[in-house]
């Protein structure tokens, strides 16, 4: 999965859009404390289905939303899209007719919260949909590429648990284990409606 370009709009500091194009070899980012370095790897995070506003230096989700300035207004909100190079026809079944993709996510601030909202090539999908499909490539918004500030102290004190889940998303299993619990979850479910089904049986039976 080679990633092309990240565009932030409304994104923390980066309140116009902007581009990041990721070139082949080795792309670098060099400036000083405070010009947005981390924003641009808590972005790729977040587009890549992110939960955890603590992992993005938020209290909230909402906190990822251009805040506002003396000389800008906030805005209410924020959206980033991640461009992915398909030609190897790498990705999903049913996203591998396009040699480009798209993911987009966008956050908007409400009277009664956040709402993110999810795209793959404009089509509206679920979080799970993104997460999935970037923990299929042993990849996603966890993944042990990803470095952000103070994790290598969090890893050398980590529990084992936390340990084995790097290990996991490292070796690309991560996707399995998703799809396992899902499919877990909807035979939980069938084994419920077949002894709903054998009570109304009975419960017919016992009438005649």
């Amino acid at each position: 999965m080679k990633f092309t370009n990240l565009r932030l709009t409304g994104f923390k500091s980066f309140v116009e859009a902007t581009d990041f194009e990721i070139r082949d070899g080795l792309t670098g980012i060099v400036g000083p404390n405070g010009c947005g370095k981390s924003n641009l790897l808590e972005a790729l995070r977040w587009v890549m289905g992110a939960t955890s506003a603590k992992a993005l230096r938020g209290e909230g989700m909402g906190d990822v939303i251009f805040a506002g300035t003396s000389m800008r207004p906030a805005r209410n909100w924020a959206e980033v899209t991640l461009t992915l190079d398909n030609a190897d026809r790498s990705a999903p079944a049913e996203y591998n007719e396009s040699e480009v993709i798209e993911i987009s996510r966008r956050i908007l601030h409400k009277e009664d919260g956040t709402q993110s909202i999810y795209r793959i090539n404009s089509k509206e999908v679920r979080a799970k949909d993104v997460q999935l499909m970037f923990a299929d490539a042993a990849t996603g918004a966890n993944s042990p590429a990803l470095v952000r500030q103070g994790q290598i102290s969090e890893l050398i004190n980590a529990k084992p648990q936390s340990r084995r889940r790097l290990l996991e998303e490292a070796a690309g299993v991560t996707g399995l284990h998703s799809r396992r619990h899902e499919a877990e979850l909807r035979l939980r479910a069938a084994e419920q409606n077949l002894e709903r089904l054998d009570d109304v049986i009975g419960e017919l039976e016992n009438q005649k």
